[in-house]
């Protein structure tokens, strides 16, 4: 049980830019590429090396 509460809790991984130490092309992945690759940015939280969506409340009157 405290398994399955600790896996519904768990948050997806972060995005990263990875560049290429052969010919400096970048991808954005979540985990590296493998050998030859260095990280490039800092964590993206939205998918796809996107920044997380802003969400504006609006106060009623």
């Amino acid at each position: 049980m405290g398994l399955a509460c600790a896996a519904a809790l768990a948050a997806p991984a972060p995005w990263y830019y990875w560049r290429s130490q052969i010919d400096g092309k970048r991808l954005c992945a979540q985990t590296s590429p493998g050998a030859g690759w260095t990280r490039d940015s800092a964590a993206f939280e939205g998918p796809g090396c996107q920044p997380r969506r802003r969400v504006i409340v609006v106060p009623m009157r």
